[in-house]
């Protein structure tokens, strides 16, 4: 089963060529003042591409 795409997602989570991070808005504790990080969606983690130039 896919998990859904976060607001904070790059990617669609298990597209090639990407994989899991921390959050750079929450730090990855999924808390931003007290409430869930919208990015991503209270979880600490986002899809992003990897490798690159």
């Amino acid at each position: 089963m896919v998990e859904p795409t976060k607001p904070g997602d790059k990617a669609e989570p298990g597209t090639p060529g990407t994989g899991e991070n921390l959050c750079r808005r929450c730090a990855g504790t999924g808390r931003i003042e007290g409430d869930s990080c919208p990015d991503c969606a209270g979880t600490g983690k986002v899809t992003e591409p990897i490798g690159g130039a």
